[in-house]
Formats: structure tokens, sequence, C-alpha cells
């Protein structure tokens, strides 16, 4: 591999996360963005979030990144904006960075899937949450076979705006982890804006951090 470092953004808030989060307070079963998923913008918030990460890159101009997107929008537009006033070129989008589709469930709350797709929930436990694959969706390790084709194309110091799930799966690949240490460490949520990083050292990247925050004061 000639990947030297690997850089990974979470998305600020997005529309989405805003209306999911709304949701779940209310109890409510379902959410309503008012956009298809790959469409949904950042919030003011997420704006802010990405407009520090951008402040983060300003600190590191020795690196001269590769970057690599998501192409749902609010990725792109994370990484628009913590772009700005760097010398860093356009970013690669590829969709193999996208979020995982959960199919038939996008849109509903934890208790909403609950309560109208109880056959699912069994399912789910008796599959466990690394394999379970949603009606119309995706598994976990489906994102991390779309990583794994991914890694070989990436070289020098690359820099990617994606999502929670592809950065956890990212980690699972990367620190060769199996299923009960990814499920253990995914119960911190990759927070909006979170920085998580890699280093080569050796024949091997070693994880340099993971979820951070301070950026975001």
């Amino acid at each position: 591999m000639a990947l030297e470092s690997l850089t990974m953004v979470r998305h600020g808030e997005s529309a989405g996360n805003a209306a999911a989060a709304r949701a779940a307070l209310a109890e409510s079963e379902v959410f309503d963005s008012g956009t298809r998923d790959p469409d949904s913008p950042l919030t003011e918030l997420g704006r802010r979030q990405a407009g520090a990460v951008g402040a983060w890159l300003a600190g590191r101009p020795e690196r001269r990144w590769t970057v690599w997107c998501s192409p749902y929008l609010r990725a792109r537009e994370t990484a628009d904006i913590a772009l700005r006033g760097t010398t860093v070129s356009a970013s690669r989008v590829d969709e193999r960075l996208r979020d995982r589709d959960i199919g038939s469930l996008h849109g509903l709350t934890e208790l909403g899937w609950r309560r109208r797709y109880p056959e699912e929930l069994a399912r789910r436990e008796r599959l466990g949450r690394f394999y379970y694959r949603p009606p119309g969706g995706e598994s976990w390790t489906d994102v991390a076979l779309r990583l794994r084709t991914l890694l070989p194309e990436l070289d020098g110091h690359v820099l990617v705006f994606a999502h929670d799930i592809v950065v956890v799966m990212m980690r699972y690949v990367l620190d060769n982890l199996d299923e009960n240490a990814i499920l253990a460490i995914e119960k911190n949520q990759i927070r909006n804006a979170s920085i998580s990083r890699w280093e080569r050292s050796g024949s091997r990247l070693v994880r340099a951090g993971y979820n951070e925050t301070a950026h975001l004061g």
C-alpha cells in the first residue's frame, strides 16, 4: 500500500440528523427531513462544524492531501466548507463512501421500527447487528466490502469526508478487528464533524486518533 496516512471526517449535522433527533425526543415513529437521504443538507450547526474542520486543516499546511468524498450532499457540503481557503484541490467523489442504505427502514425511529416491523427486529436479534441486512438495504459487512475495494486505490496522505458507519467499518478493516470488538466500539457513536486518523508505521497503518472532537470547541 502506498497510503501514508488516512484522515476521516464525518459530515456535519444534517437536516436528517436533526429531524431524527427531534422525532426520537418526541417519541414519534417517523421522521422526515424533507428530501431523499442522499440530498439531506447541512444544518446551520453542521455548517459551523464543517468550518471548525477547516480550521483544523489550516493548522496542518504541510500535508499534501488527496481528498475523497461520499456523493451524499451532507458530506460534499462538509468538504466544500472545510476546504475553503486551503490549497487542497477538489475532492474525488466515490459512491463506495456513501452512507449505509437501510432500505425500507429509512425514515423510521427505533420506536417506529419496533412497532411497524417486529419481524425484522426478531431477525436482527437472531443474526446480530453486524450481519443483519434490512429489506432493500445493506449490512455492516456490505459497507466493509466496499471499503476493501477502495483501499488499494488510495495513496499518499488521504482525507475522506463520509459517514459514521463508513468510519466505523474503516476502523474494523484497518485495525483488523472482529465482530465483537467493533460492536463494542460502535456503542460510542461517531460524532458529527469528528476526525479519525491513521498514520503509516512500517508496513501498516496505525490508529493515531478516533472520533476526535476537540477542534469543535
